[in-house]
């Protein structure tokens, strides 16, 4: 199901694409600032007992799975498995109607 687009959907679309990859890159830059503060804090507070790896674990987490969207990486729920997924439900609406023809 290949579509032509206009020149000006395509500039939206690269203009939406830009705006993503601005967010993972704004993301990224608040979990590195945050994090090396985090980590002075827990170093200066109570160098005993190290807490600093937790948020960087689970916002970590969430910057990864940011990043494999942003750049089509997600190897399930990506983008090619929205496209097969919207086929697919458009052909089983296909066939359902077809079904109440007969």
């Amino acid at each position: 199901m290949e579509r032509n687009y206009t020149e000006e959907e395509r500039y939206n679309l690269a203009k939406k694409r830009v705006q993503e990859v601005k967010g993972f890159y704004g993301n990224l830059t608040a979990y590195i600032v945050v994090n090396i503060f985090l980590v002075v804090v827990n170093l200066m507070t109570s160098p005993e007992h190290l807490w600093f790896y937790w948020p960087m674990l689970g916002w970590g987490i969430g910057v990864l799975f940011h990043g494999l969207r942003v750049f089509n990486r997600m190897p399930f729920l990506g983008k090619d498995w929205e496209e097969r997924k919207l086929k697919e439900f458009m052909e089983e609406e296909e066939r359902r109607k077809n079904q109440f023809k007969q």
